[in-house]
């Protein structure tokens, strides 16, 4: 039989490797610039066109390479970092595996210059899909000079997998950023095709976290650091109220490579506990300086995930970091000694009130009253010599049955009824008064002319009952005739404003809204149910692309950030779809014109930087589609803002909206937009 395993050609393997190194232009970006930092270079220009696909360019003034190092780094695992195999766990530099450059050359056109300081002349290089072409000498500055053009000519699969170029693009400026991150002593300058998009010359860290983020992020910068003799922590952290819901601001580096790290984030959300909401992310920039001895950076192809030989010191230590920076720099709320803290508990600043509403209400009843000095003064005897006293007599009883004076006797048994305790509503409750004759009238008694009303049983008919119908004041009764006839001038009850008489809607804290049901009580998460109302909305303008939008009197200019401006760029069909009105105007800008119909009463720059975070977090997150994201992201952004107080009518629409969605039950993120609460359970909450 024959034999059927077999050597590849170095090319075939060179493009199996490729597929682990090279995933798209933003892989090759990232191990240019790591070998320029290799090379010790100070400054690196990075150009780029068509977002990767048709060039892109690295220039550094680093050492250079001799004309046989130029050749021997094409050829796989040809690296000047490693020598034994003890090296492996003494890495500090950025690459060591000597693949990237034999991985780049399989997938595509690379054209390389370089010379050291000590020669005169360069090398000069020309590779397609590992073949050389072109190998000579030629005359070019210190450093070293790389193009990589045409990425995946000879393998169209691969280059059909790639996306557009504004995604391409934003993946490339998200290497960038972390490269330049990473070493702010070094400038970067990046051109995507005739645009500048970053300018970064070396500096501090602060400097260059300004310069790549935007000025507004000069005022939420925290230093942080914590040294011990196994590990340092150094770099920034930004402050609690500029926290995000959204990631994509948090880097940790660790000896300056960049790495992601779910167990040392949690260390920093640990270190922000109880300063930001639960969901909440901050901005940090944090280096680890630790012996390389302690760590394994060769677990991913990437080299972005690194293990630690003790991860619990670390992330002790992070979080120690965090607390610290908070509480220097009094991003920490602080305890304040002259406050009175007794008005910190809600309990006791609660008896505080009232007992100085009760001192309030006593003294205006010793006023009216007119008591006298012995009374007003405060006791100090005992409670046998206050039981041993006479009591006071009573002398207002007159006044009471002289408003009584001149009335029927009916009215009279009917004002024992007003004042009497109704025995149905507190059936524990024994009046030491004799028992008073039931007398319940059936209509209201009303005072004529005035705003005084008795309620009386007839209010509390059943709700199914329809009132009956008010009398009307004859011209005969004065107005200022005082009568107690239930048939002058009944007045019908005001009706509440949060309650609906024919649904039983009601309102609890602007965020929920109860309605009775058959089987008991529904409970409605406002703002979830907005989300499913607006989602289905926005849903259906990205499908027929008819959304209203509201010229806006004076147009705002949005500035981005530059991987922002490239999101903008991709979904801009979409997000005029929503009702956007909006014209690219310069480097990272736009001029909005309108803005969606039903949005009131929010800054516009806020709502299209907010519908963009949202967008990032569902796109990245949930891999849905452009659409299905969008929509998502403008819903519940603006669904924050219907935490408002509703009236009758809104609730009632709110839940014929909620009843007629495409899925009454869930939000578009699955989350529940009411519960019923049964008869048993709300009887079982009351034992």
């Amino acid at each position: 039989m024959q034999d059927i395993i077999q050597l590849l050609p170095d090319s075939i393997a060179n493009q199996i490797a490729a597929g682990e190194v090279v995933q798209r232009p933003a892989s090759v970006v990232k191990e240019l610039l790591e070998n320029s930092i290799d090379a010790q270079a100070t400054q690196i220009q990075l150009l780029v066109k068509d977002a990767g696909r048709t060039l892109i360019q690295v220039i550094d003034n680093g050492i250079g390479m001799s004309e046989t190092d130029a050749r021997m780094c094409f050829e796989r695992h040809a690296t000047s970092k490693i020598r034994t195999a003890e090296d492996l766990f003494k890495i500090r530099t950025m690459g060591f595996r000597g693949e990237a450059m034999a991985s780049i050359a399989a997938v595509s056109q690379v054209e390389l210059r370089s010379r050291r300081e000590s020669d005169e002349l360069g090398t000069h290089l020309k590779i397609d899909a590992s073949e050389l072409k072109t190998h000579e000498p030629c005359q070019t500055p210190v450093g070293t000079n790389i193009c990589v053009k045409n990425l995946f000519f000879n393998v169209p699969a691969r280059r059909n997998f790639l996306k557009s170029n504004p995604v391409e693009m934003r993946h490339v400026l998200d290497e960038f950023q972390r490269v330049a991150l990473s070493y702010p002593e070094v400038s970067f300058t990046l051109h995507h095709g005739e645009t500048e998009v970053y300018n970064l010359p070396g500096g501090k860290m602060s400097r260059r976290i300004v310069d790549l983020f935007g000025k507004n992020y000069r005022e939420q910068l925290a230093d942080t650091r914590e040294e011990t003799p196994f590990v340092k922590v150094s770099g920034f952290i930004g402050k609690p109220e500029f926290a995000k819901k959204v990631r994509g601001e948090q880097f940790f580096f660790v000896n300056q490579r960049f790495i992601r790290h779910p167990y040392l984030h949690h260390a920093v959300l640990s270190g922000f506990e109880g300063l930001i909401p639960e969901g909440n992310h901050p901005f940090y920039v944090l280096n680890i300086e630790i012996d390389p001895a302690h760590i394994d950076i060769n677990v991913h192809p990437t080299k972005t995930e690194i293990k630690f030989d003790d991860e619990r010191s670390v992330y002790a230590i992070v979080r120690a970091a965090v607390k610290r920076a908070t509480g220097v720099y009094g991003l920490a709320p602080a305890i304040d000694f002259e406050m009175d803290v007794n008005l910190l508990n809600p309990a006791q600043s609660l008896s505080f009130q009232q007992k100085d509403y009760a001192s309030h209400f006593d003294a205006s009843v010793r006023e009216n009253r007119k008591v006298t000095d012995e009374e007003q003064a405060p006791s100090r005897d005992s409670y046998a010599s206050q039981a041993s006293r006479p009591p006071v007599p009573k002398r207002n009883i007159s006044s009471w049955e002289k408003l009584f004076e001149g009335l029927e006797g009916p009215i009279k048994e009917e004002r024992h009824s007003i004042f009497a305790i109704p025995p149905d509503i507190i059936p524990s409750v024994k009046p030491f008064t004799p028992p008073i004759p039931e007398a319940a009238p059936e209509e209201d008694a009303t005072l004529v002319g005035s705003s005084i009303t008795f309620q009386s049983k007839a209010n509390r008919l059943p709700m199914e009952e329809p009132p009956a119908e008010p009398m009307q004041e004859t011209p005969q009764e004065s107005a200022h005739e005082q009568t107690f006839s239930s048939k002058a001038t009944p007045r019908p009850a005001a009706k509440a404003p949060l309650l609906d008489y024919e649904r039983m809607l009601f309102q609890v804290h602007n965020r929920y809204v109860l309605s009775q049901v058959k089987s008991g009580l529904m409970v409605i998460d406002q703002k979830a149910a907005y989300e499913r109302i607006l989602y289905d909305k926005y849903r259906g303008s990205l499908e027929k692309r008819n959304a209203a939008s509201q010229q806006l009197l004076f147009p705002k200019t949005v500035t981005l950030n530059p991987i922002d401006f490239q999101l903008v760029l991709e979904i801009q069909q979409e997000i005029r779809a929503l009702g956007f009105d909006f014209a690219e105007i310069g480097k990272d800008a736009f001029i909005l014109y309108g803005i969606p119909a039903e949005v009131m009463d929010e800054n516009e720059e806020d709502l299209f930087e907010g519908l963009l975070a949202q967008f990032r977090q569902h796109y990245a997150e949930l891999k849905l589609d452009r659409p299905e994201a969008l929509a998502r992201s403008f819903a519940k952004r603006s669904a924050a803002r219907y935490l408002t107080r509703l009236s009758a009518e809104e609730m009632s629409a709110l839940v014929d909206q909620l009843f007629a969605s495409s899925n009454p039950s869930y939000t578009p993120g699955g989350d529940p937009t009411f519960t019923i609460l049964g008869l048993e359970k709300l009887a079982g909450l009351l034992r």
